[in-house]
């Protein structure tokens, strides 16, 4: 609905201004049409990074995002045509797309909210296991859901096994909270009791998930419980399957020589404010490590006070590097903030170091660490290293190796699902991350 709207909206007021100025002009033939479409693109990315239609869940949100988005649009034209010193389109677009759209995105808006009432009234969940697990299940199904549902009721294993035949404490929970939805853990599987109730409940049309399928749907990771068991379990789209490896690849060095100008526009401005805010080497060059344990120099606009010997630069052992760091400097929050220091990554994709999408690399220490501690961590080697990754767009910087255990669980997930559609997915995300403001 949101971006059919805004073409409709847009591409109609511009025929509308073709129709009644004098004198009149073809809109097609014209030079507007395709700044139209440019107007288009901007406005569609100002609503997605501002969360519409999907996030913002209030009324007062939705309202907030509806006005914020079009003006974002609005300004966004508006500079261009200023540095261009041309009308692009006329103000009855620009204006009138303003005034139609914020109705248009506040029902959007509302839509995806109501969507969202639905698919919890659709998918209401008993969980059979433990309680610790079930408890972090359902703060986390608050917190960044893949999909809408509710956790109604939570039974252990020992509670939900029936000791008699005409004892079904499965069955009169789920009638009793109307669930649709039962998520088994590990010991509720190999409980045959606990199975036979499933069973016939499955058969009255009650769909059943494992707690790994269960993450995997709602959630968009894996449990830690189930890395271990699952990880040798599923294909990897970077080395099963040529095509899209390929495919990735041509995207990856395609998609980055296009952001070059960008690159090149921003640096005089970051020499310039490195000489006053940072006083150190321009780029920051790290030691990660890539694609089979490759260890590769990769590089960032300086962000921080000048450690280590000249040249290349080194974090404490033991020491994360976390959002509000103190080692970061005046200058170097605005380029993190505005993520302008990742832009030197570009060359790293160009030459193969990194993929756009994949696994944040880590330095070698962290990886050894790591390895020792995490379990198949090192299978996110097997594939690219990203600029941006699943983990990095769900959960964000890592801080600790709890954070690192927790972001593992995300790339297991990425790399049980590798394919074009799902990098597209990530880049999208991370269009609205940055856009949005929230760090990641």
């Amino acid at each position: 609905m949101l971006p059919a709207g805004v073409v409709a909206i847009v591409v109609g007021l511009s025929y509308l201004h073709a129709a009644t100025a004098e004198p009149s002009y073809d809109y097609v033939r014209s030079f507007r049409f395709g700044w139209s479409i440019v107007f288009v693109g901007l406005l569609t990315v100002a609503a997605y990074a501002s969360g519409l239609p999907d996030v913002p869940r209030r009324n007062r949100q939705i309202v907030g995002a509806s006005l914020v988005a079009p003006l974002i649009g609005g300004l966004g034209i508006s500079l261009v045509q200023l540095a261009l010193g041309s009308p692009l389109l006329p103000r009855m677009v620009v204006f009138g797309s303003f005034l139609l759209l914020v109705p248009w995105f506040m029902t959007c808006g509302w839509v995806a909210a109501r969507a969202r009432q639905v698919g919890e009234d659709r998918d209401r969940v008993v969980v059979i296991g433990d309680g610790e697990d079930a408890a972090s299940l359902a703060a986390e199904m608050e917190r960044s859901s893949e999909k809408a549902a509710l956790i109604e009721a939570v039974i252990t294993p020992a509670e939900a096994r029936s000791t008699s035949l005409d004892r079904n404490p499965v069955r009169d929970l789920v009638d009793s909270v109307g669930a649709t939805v039962i998520v088994l853990d590990r010991a509720a599987q190999f409980d045959q009791s606990i199975v036979d109730q499933v069973a016939l409940l499955h058969e009255s049309g009650v769909r059943v998930r494992t707690l790994s399928l269960f993450y995997d749907e709602w959630l968009g990771k894996m449990p830690i419980g189930e890395l271990e068991r699952v990880s040798l379990m599923f294909d990897i789209g970077e080395i099963h399957r040529l095509r899209y490896g390929r495919t990735k690849r041509v995207l990856d060095i395609v998609l980055s020589l296009t952001a070059m100008p960008i690159l090149a526009a921003v640096t005089p401005l970051v020499i310039v404010g490195n000489l006053v805010g940072n006083h150190g080497p321009l780029l920051f060059r790290q030691q990660r490590v890539g694609k089979g344990g490759r260890v590769f120099t990769m590089w960032k606009f300086r962000t921080m006070r000048a450690l280590g010997s000249p040249g290349v630069d080194s974090v404490p052992n033991g020491l994360w590097t976390g959002r509000e760091d103190q080692r970061v400097t005046a200058f170097g929050r605005i380029l993190r903030r505005t993520h302008l220091d990742e832009l030197p990554q570009l060359i790293n994709v160009v030459k193969g170091d990194l993929s756009l999408v994949g696994p944040r690399p880590e330095q070698p220490t962290y990886v050894d660490e790591l390895a020792d501690k995490l379990p198949f961590y090192e299978m996110r080697h097997l594939v690219q290293p990203g600029l941006t990754g699943w983990a990095q767009v769900k959960f964000g910087y890592a801080a600790s190796d709890t954070d690192a255990l927790e972001k593992l669980q995300y790339e297991f997930w990425y790399l049980r699902h590798q394919s074009l559609a799902v990098d597209a997915r990530i880049l999208a995300r991370t269009i609205r991350s940055v856009v949005g403001g929230d760090g990641r």
